[in-house]
């Protein structure tokens, strides 16, 4: 095993990593003043972005839970890796060569590292397998659906052969029996003995947000496949189904973009989609649409509660007109109030799939099928008076008793006096009586989301900071603290621009509140480092565990002035509070030499004089400058 990364290299990947381009992979990102950025925080629930970037100082804070740091850090939270991996990992996207201690090359640290090393190992192998004359029912499989082979390469499908051959592969690869069991790629018999989890089937990756392949679904091609018809990896270490959606990767950047993610229901229906210009589209990967899902979705489009929900981005839904996807749709409608995104389902007419609906209708009936997409809200109530017979008048009051706790649901005061005018037209029922009806189910309805479980509510409660640690949020207004914080902003964002000089004086002064103190001496430590690419970290460490959160959020507050004038901005902020400090000094010397005998001690009031001329020329010199 290598031995630690050089430090050398851990801050040159630091320095030439984008953390915005990182962070950018999990969240939609969006301008927060001058080299500010901000978005919904990945590290806990919330309707409104407290969670902050600033690319050029290379770190992250949430003002809501705490949480931040630098690309390292959030890496390691985020993906829940080790920090050599997540330095190899950023290491690799640069193509920067790392050096060890020992003089090593670099190795796979953890088990995280090797599960998906393996799973990208086997994406490899079923993709060339997609080729061979076995292989053949697979691609008849894919002709059939309207694919070719460059579809199949887009996509990444490969196919799994009889028998042990990849696992086979893999061993021979450097991989253990116990790792490609770990990963899920092999599984044990009632004997012990190892066998292929997929064969004979087409595989589809699974890939996270960044192109890592964490899982493989597989479908059965063969009648003598007693399996079900698709299997999916099993949970693992990288894999969990209930987090993961399929095409994401392909998605992202065009969800993100056009603020729409389209929820299809298997991975042919991706690929249609996205065939067909529908680029948005992802999928579920054999569970239903959850609470883990949204939270992907709504921190990719930046979905933002704010008084008008319309215009906050679209979630379209597209469900088989079968039970299942009837059930399927009624699971994403309980779960409709935690988007603030305006939520659409798209139907067709006959009944198919967007992948058959291409197939027998081509790709222009496919992104019509997203265009002509129907309110969730209107979808549900017309699902719901389906059930009733309309014609009676028993029937019609049966019909507004069950749809009047869904209209009583909409968020949007405006869209919920349209659905009562709607509903009473559709029931042929006076609008009164159906307004009456709607308020009396809106008691029993939540305002916004639907309740949380206990653990949900703690998982999605902001963690504020504790009472007593130091935040910015608790200090105090007045002008002299003001002014220090605003210097430690500058000189922690920008000592490139405030300059070195300056950054010696100002940080060999007092500071009055404490906390501020705290991080001025780090920082005063550290500032041989000031222009160092860990410089910021190197102060994050320096101080005691209870200020880190204060340093952090330093880091990441807006400055308070304009991209072009941020020069500027630094350098006077902080010249104004030495001149600040060396007006207090020419004080305290008139001071002394006003209560002096200058006869009785001459020297000492020529040594008082001498440091008078030297404030004065310093206080000029700062002007000047």
């Amino acid at each position: 095993m290598a031995g630690l990364i050089r430090r050398n290299d851990i801050d040159e990947v630091r320095s030439r990593i984008n953390l915005a381009d990182v962070v950018g992979d999990y969240v939609s990102l969006k301008s927060a003043g001058v080299g500010s950025l901000k978005g919904l925080c990945p590290f806990h629930e919330e309707r409104s972005p407290s969670f902050h970037v600033r690319p050029q100082v290379g770190f992250y804070h949430c003002f809501g839970c705490g949480e931040g740091g630098d690309v390292f850090t959030f890496l390691q939270k985020m993906d829940h890796v080790s920090f050599s991996e997540a330095v190899e990992r950023m290491a690799a996207r640069l193509g920067y060569e790392l050096h060890y201690e020992d003089g090593g090359a670099a190795t796979d640290h953890g088990n995280r590292a090797r599960i998906l090393a393996a799973n990208q190992a086997a994406s490899d192998f079923y993709v060339a397998q997609l080729s061979t004359p076995e292989a053949e029912p697979g691609r008849v499989f894919l002709g059939k659906r309207g694919f070719d082979i460059s579809a199949a390469e887009r996509f990444g499908i490969g196919f799994a052969p009889r028998g042990g051959a990849l696992s086979k592969h893999l061993l021979s690869l450097g991989y253990t029996e116990e790792e490609l069991v770990t990963a899920g790629l092999t599984g044990k018999g009632d004997r012990g003995e190892s066998y292929d989890r997929f064969r004979s089937r087409l595989v589809w990756p699974i890939r996270d947000v960044t192109g890592q392949t964490l899982g493989f679904g597989a479908r059965k091609l063969l009648d003598e496949d007693q399996g079900p018809k698709y299997l999916n990896t099993p949970e693992t270490a990288v894999y969990h189904k209930s987090q993961v959606l399929y095409g994401l990767d392909l998605a992202k950047r065009d969800i993100a973009r056009g603020r729409q993610v389209v929820v299809v229901e298997g991975y042919t229906d991706v690929m249609a989609c996205h065939l067909a210009g529908v680029t948005t589209a992802v999928a579920t990967c054999g569970t239903a649409f959850g609470v883990d899902h949204i939270k992907i979705v709504r921190r990719l489009i930046g979905d933002v509660d704010n008084a008008d929900t319309t215009g906050t981005g679209e979630v379209i839904f597209t469900f088989d007109p079968d039970e299942a996807g009837q059930k399927a749709a009624s699971r994403a409608f309980a779960e409709e109030q935690r988007f603030a995104a305006q939520t659409f389902v798209a139907v067709a007419p006959d009944g198919l799939d967007p992948c058959d609906l291409r197939l027998n209708k081509g790709d222009d009936a496919v992104r019509r099928l997203i265009k002509i997409r129907k309110p969730m809200f209107e979808f549900m109530v017309r699902r719901v008076l389906a059930g009733h017979d309309l014609e009676t008048v028993e029937g019609r009051v049966s019909a507004l008793r069950a749809a009047a706790p869904v209209v009583a649901g909409i968020r949007d005061q405006a869209l919920s006096v349209g659905y009562v005018r709607n509903l009473a037209g559709w029931l042929g029922m006076d609008p009164d009586e159906v307004r009456s009806a709607v308020q009396a189910a809106r008691k029993n309805v939540p305002a916004s989301a639907p309740k949380l479980t206990q653990r949900e509510a703690v998982e999605a409660e902001p963690q504020s900071p504790h009472v007593d640690e130091p935040s910015l949020t608790r200090l105090a207004t007045d002008i002299t603290t003001r002014t220090e914080r605003d210097v430690l902003m500058a000189v922690l964002q920008h000592p490139e621009l405030v300059g070195a000089d300056l950054l010696a004086k100002a940080l060999a002064i007092r500071f009055n509140e404490g906390s501020l103190a705290v991080v001025r001496d780090a920082a005063a430590v550290n500032l041989a480092h000031a222009e160092s690419p860990d410089w910021l970290a190197r102060v994050a460490a320096e101080v005691p565990t209870h200020f880190a959160t204060l340093v952090n959020q330093l880091a990441v507050a807006p400055v308070p002035a304009r991209e072009d004038k941020l020069p500027e901005y630094c350098r006077r902020i902080v010249s104004d509070f030495i001149d600040r400090d060396l007006l207090r000094e020419k004080l305290e010397l008139m001071g002394v030499m006003q209560r002096m005998d200058a006869a009785a001690e001459p020297d000492k009031y020529s040594q008082l004089n001498r440091d008078l001329v030297r404030v004065e020329s310093e206080r000029r010199a700062l002007r000047e400058d």
